[in-house]
This record gives structure tokens, C-alpha cells and sequence, in this order.
């Protein structure tokens, strides 16, 4: 069965507003106001909560170690929780491709390195979590992207076929978990990382979801029907 894994963040939907917007309450709430940019910053949200309190605090000039992030990280995580789509919107047309890949055949899936229970939650709340029969999170299991094995479940958990499947991503993790898993990797041209895509050399790059039908059927092939 023909496979379609799809990363979140950045990918489906631009998430980088409220992730930000988690990370600045941390330094609200310790008195240093908004330290991020939720415009300049989105590069550095693709890199997830952890990176975005590093850099806030070398902004800051405040020395730190592992137990004040983890302690931030929690408390980032609960306000984002509240917070998921206070900001977050869907890029144009996914809907329409997500519908078409489905009726075209194809198995859809998530992989994705934000937390199952708020990958879940987000998709519900954009009105996608019906087009996707498994989502696999960063706590899904012991290992996370860029590691194959996440991708490889998301997979096999849709009845999938590895070698007649592809990731659609954004960032150099996405790119590096196809390479390891032996995907096409497809990624977005739209997104804050610019020519660094260019420079990873996907199988392919998009710009709008119009394209993305054509560019999977050429990577991938059409999807086949299981005989009867």
C-alpha cells in the first residue's frame, strides 16, 4: 500500500506563533518580558522548546544548565498545552491535498517529534486528525526522528509498505529520517529555513499544496489496490 508520513510543525500547519509564544511566557513569568520574536525567531521554534529557552537565555545573559531548562521546558509545555492554536493556522490548500491524496489511494500518517497527546490535540483542533490512520510522537516510542524507527511504525501501524512510501517535511531532522529510513523526503519550500532546503537536496521541494499530489506520485508511484 502506497504511504504518506507527514511531519506537523511547520509542515501542515505554521505553529511557530504559539510555540514562541510558550517559550516568552517562561521569561514573562521570571520578569524579562517577550525575549522572542514570533516572526525572526520561527527559525529556531523548527528546533523545539528546549532551543528556543537556550537562545532566549544567551539573549538574556543568564548562565544555564540542564535543570533550568527542564524546569522551563515543563512549564512551557503546560502554557502551550492551553495555548496550542491561539495562533496557529494551516497553510493553504492542505486540506484539499490531504483529501485528494486519500481519495487517490494512498495511507496517510504523522510523524512527528512534538508530543503525541499535542500532536493529537492540534490535529483535532485544525479539524485533520481524520485523515490520519496512525500519529506516532516524540514519546511514542523509546526513540524519536531523526531516527527511522518512529517513521517505520508510522508506517506499519497503517499496513503501509516501506518501499512504496515517502516523508513530507520541513527541516533538516525530516530530511535525515528518510535518508536513514531509505524514503523519498519531500519537503517544503515555504517554510523559515530558506536555501538550507535547497542545500539538503530532497527528493523533491514544494511551495504550494496544489503541487504536492504530482510531486508524491512521482516519487512513489500511484497507489495500487490490494487484489481481490
Amino acid at each position: 500500500m502506497a504511504t504518506v508520513i507527514f511531519d506537523l510543525d511547520g509542515t501542515l500547519a505554521d505553529t511557530g506563533g504559539d510555540l514562541i509564544a510558550a517559550a516568552n511566557s517562561c521569561f514573562v513569568s521570571q520578569g524579562h518580558g517577550d525575549v522572542l520574536d514570533p516572526v525572526d525567531d520561527k527559525v529556531v521554534a523548527v528546533n523545539g522548546g528546549r532551543a528556543m529557552l537556550i537562545l532566549g537565555y544567551e539573549r538574556l545573559g543568564i548562565a544555564i544548565d540542564d535543570t533550568i531548562i527542564d524546569k522551563n521546558f515543563h512549564e512551557l509545555i503546560a502554557y502551550y498545552e492551553d495555548h496550542i492554536d491561539d495562533y496557529t493556522v494551516l497553510y493553504p490548500s492542505v486540506e484539499n491535498a490531504l483529501q485528494g491524496l486519500l481519495e487517490a489511494g494512498y495511507k496517510l500518517g504523522i510523524c512527528t517529534n512534538k508530543p503525541e497527546h499535542l500532536a493529537d490535540m492540534l490535529l483535532r483542533r485544525l479539524g485533520l486528525r481524520h485523515y490520519f490512520g496512525s500519529v506516532i510522537g516524540a514519546d511514542t516510542l523509546p526513540k524519536r526522528k531523526p531516527d527511522p524507527y518512529p517513521y517505520e511504525i508510522a508506517v506499519e501501524r497503517l499496513g503501509g509498505d516501506m518501499a512504496r512510501s515517502c516523508l513530507i517535511g520541513d527541516t533538516k531532522t525530516d530530511h535525515d529520517t528518510a535518508r536513514a529510513a531509505n524514503v523519498p523526503i519531500i519537503l517544503v519550500g515555504f517554510g523559515p529555513l530558506g536555501q538550507e532546503i535547497q542545500n539538503l537536496k530532497p527528493d523533491a521541494i514544494f511551495d504550494n499544496y496544489d503541487d504536492l499530489a504530482s510531486l508524491v506520485s512521482r516519487v512513489i508511484g500511484n497507489p495500487v489496490s490490494d487484489p481481490i
